[in-house]
């Protein structure tokens, strides 16, 4: 793994590390967590009956064929947390390491969002059991599918860091997603000819955005492996009613239908 590139080989690879592979080209990247015995938990698309709007968004590669045991897994229709191995993950593609807790010099140097991020990860422990947790307790349900503000890369940074956008319409924790909406800012200034602010303000926006950006600001709130765990210890509540409760409004949708009205107080809490 070098400067400029994550690629690792499947040697390489740990037990709680963020993986990602390209796809299409580069044109995106699909993200999960490596969560040992050459499975990945990630937030993707089924391959039941498809939508335009699946089509349009979905992480997963239809064109790749599954083995017989991954297959099973992916007859939902919509997007869930499932797991699978580690040759239907990456479909054909290479692999790579997904970096926390870098330097500010090399999180500017890799120019490409989505591969790196200054925030720390927790510890190994911890980031298998929110991935498990979400992909057990909960059914695979991480709320719905946005490609702005819930998707693949949220949910790795979410099991890797505990750290979620819980507003809604906020763009989430991708730095793929907030990558893109840093270069719209700076291509605005570029076609005033002012190539070097152009940037200045593409690598401005990044640093903004990135999650350990929020986390200073205040527009995360942090789902502790301890909290998790007094949440399968509590008799007053089920696992998605108390998770519902710390993580906020923003993963209130369609699959959340049921869930307790008062847990929507929390946004007002962190308002």
């Amino acid at each position: 793994m070098g400067v400029f590139s994550n690629k690792i080989s499947r040697e390489e690879v740990k037990t709680g590390d963020h993986i990602y592979t390209w796809r299409a080209v580069h044109t995106y990247a699909h993200h999960g967590i490596y969560v040992g015995d050459g499975k990945v938990v990630h937030f993707t698309s089924g391959r039941g009956p498809q939508t335009e709007t699946r089509m349009l968004v979905s992480s997963s590669s239809t064109s790749y064929p599954l083995c017989l045991i991954c297959k099973d897994h992916y007859s939902f229709e919509g997007f869930k947390v499932t797991s699978s191995c580690l040759d239907c993950f990456l479909a054909g593609g290479n692999l790579y390491l997904y970096q926390y807790n870098v330097s500010m010099r090399s999180f500017l140097a890799k120019p490409i969002g989505g591969t790196c991020t200054l925030e720390p990860s927790g510890p190994p422990e911890d980031v298998l059991f929110r991935a498990n947790f979400q992909l057990q307790h909960l059914d695979g349900w991480f709320g719905d599918y946005h490609l702005q503000n819930n998707n693949c890369e949220d949910f790795a940074i979410y099991c890797k860091t505990g750290l979620l956008v819980y507003k809604k319409n906020k763009y989430g924790n991708s730095g793929q997603v907030n990558a893109v909406a840093a270069a719209s800012a700076a291509l605005v200034v570029n076609a005033c000819g002012l190539t070097m602010v152009g940037v200045g303000v593409y690598c401005y926006a990044r640093v903004r955005r990135d999650v350990s950006s929020k986390r200073m600001k205040g527009k995360v709130i942090e789902v502790s492996a301890k909290k998790l765990v007094s949440i399968l210890e509590s008799d007053c509540t089920s696992p998605r009613e108390g998770w519902l409760s710390i993580a906020g409004s923003k993963f209130f949708g369609k699959q959340a239908l049921g869930a307790p009205s008062g847990t929507e107080s929390r946004e007002a809490e962190h308002a």
